[in-house]
């Protein structure tokens, strides 16, 4: 059943996301312009991704730390990609207190600055080499349209920021990395991503070259989900980054960085939500299993806290709800908030020896002995969900993923049903600019695995070098 509370996904996209951002208390708008208020749900979710992946970045030896939010403004300058890419969207202080600085702060729109003035002042030796550091903070950007997590002025993130020995060790660094998100979003979030190389136009500021995870929404835009860049010796130069080789020359080190951010959120609204509200895969869900139990009859509600017993300690998060609210209210609550498992029962369910099970994702219900394995039930079910939704989402995918060998053919298929449009490039920025025009489209990445659906580029008709993945974006 459809909630009224949201608008249908397929009539007006973009107020659906709203709604479900709203109607599921993941976040609220608050009275500083261009920034929202997580709510409970919504953090609760972040807490949720940043324990998976901050466990997978301990496995392979980085370390978190926590960097000033404030940047003087002369670090910012020593490195002169940065700034100059990042210029139009950084803040800035000039006052503390009643008197004017001395000297501008930036406050961060990202920490590359810091972390190698700090490795600067860190590094002696090989031997110190490599440091493999991570923060989890915000950052702040003046961005001039925001929307909930897709894009805001102040959002969640982590960024990584590495020193390496030799260019070998550092660009392995940045490809492993790179391949953890990857992995992260298809076996967690459930979204089939693609990954691939950036091109010049579209790389990080400062960066020899970028990596990136792109992931395509329900509605076809894409969303750049993560990134990963190699930096090689560029920041090092800038701020003196040097270390005595195992030659006992000094050399530069090599450097990396990358990161995610709270987009994750706004990915997994608009690759599993639907008309009821928000769709969670088990992995990442805070909470896994509602419990509701449909009466006040004090066998029902002992048998309601004997589950929540079994499934804490399992590990399970679970909660009952045992409310004045009614039991179709209850249901709509728990189907809004994503949650991916309901156990239902009333007197006569009890009586009849059964409960029943419903899964968020598909809506079935199925029903079992209430005393039945519950916890092998549970987890059976979890484990068909998440790969029901990667399924899903994969073939969806591919259903919206294209090929167009002119012009004419990749705004046809731009301004009908947009997607994923794979194209041949000559390579020339000029012809990433021309393929703008079109709606805005841009080039999402040069994937790995390589095609070739024709010898000429799709805007210009000379001879192609890469396949490139295009796309509209958020």
């Amino acid at each position: 059943m459809k909630n009224e509370k949201i608008t249908e996904r397929d009539v007006d996209f973009a107020q659906w996301y709203t709604d479900v951002v709203t109607a599921a208390k993941l976040a609220s708008y608050s009275n500083v312009k261009g920034c929202v208020v997580f709510e409970p749900n919504g953090y609760a979710l972040w807490e949720e991704i940043q324990k998976l992946l901050d466990q997978r970045f301990k496995e392979t030896g980085h370390r978190n730390v926590y960097m000033p939010m404030l940047i003087p403004e002369n670090l910012m300058r020593k490195e002169g990609e940065l700034v100059n890419g990042f210029a139009p969207e950084v803040a800035w202080v000039t006052q503390g207190g009643q008197k004017d600085l001395d000297e501008r702060l930036c406050i961060r729109p990202t920490s590359e600055t810091l972390f190698s003035d700090y490795y600067a002042s860190k590094v002696r030796s090989y031997r110190d080499l490599p440091m493999k550091y991570n923060q989890w903070c915000s950052v702040l950007r003046w961005e001039k349209e925001t929307r909930p997590f897709l894009r805001s002025r102040e959002f969640l993130w982590q960024e990584g920021h590495t020193i390496h020995e030799t260019k070998e060790e550092a660009e392995k660094e940045t490809l492993d990395m790179l391949n953890l998100y990857n992995d992260f979003f298809h076996e967690c979030l459930a979204i089939p991503a693609i990954i691939g190389k950036k091109t010049e136009k579209e790389k990080f500021a400062g960066a020899e070259y970028t990596y990136t995870v792109e992931s395509l929404m329900y509605n076809g835009v894409a969303l750049q989900s993560g990134t990963s860049h190699y930096f090689g010796q560029k920041f090092s130069k800038a701020y003196d980054i040097k270390f005595l080789s195992r030659e006992n020359k000094e050399e530069y080190v090599y450097q990396t960085s990358w990161g995610v951010s709270n987009r994750m959120i706004g990915a997994l609204i608009m690759v599993h939500g639907d008309d009821r509200g928000l769709v969670l895969p088990p992995k990442v869900a805070p909470i896994k299993v509602a419990i509701i139990p449909i009466g006040k009859d004090e066998e029902i509600i002992n048998l309601a806290y004997s589950y929540k017993e079994k499934l804490d300690r399992e590990g399970i998060s679970c909660y009952v709800d045992d409310s004045e609210k009614s039991p179709g209210f209850k249901f709509a609550e728990a189907e809004v908030n994503g949650i991916p498992v309901r156990i239902e029962f009333g007197k006569r369910d009890i009586d009849d020896g059964v409960i029943t099970l419903a899964r968020r994702d598909t809506g079935e219900k199925v029903t079992i002995g209430k005393d039945s394995d519950i916890i092998t039930s549970i987890n059976g079910l979890m484990e068909d969900i998440q790969s029901n939704l990667y399924n899903k989402a994969l073939e969806r995918r591919d259903s919206m993923t294209y090929e167009a060998k002119s012009l004419e053919e990749m705004e046809k298929i731009i301004n009908e049903h947009p997607g994923f449009v794979k194209a041949m490039w000559c390579g020339d920025p000029k012809c990433e600019e021309r393929i703008k025009e079109i709606k805005g489209t841009k080039s999402r990445c040069i994937p790995f695995e390589e095609e070739k659906i024709s010898d000429t580029c799709v805007c210009c008709g000379k001879e192609a070098k890469h396949l490139v993945i295009w796309g509209i974006q958020y």
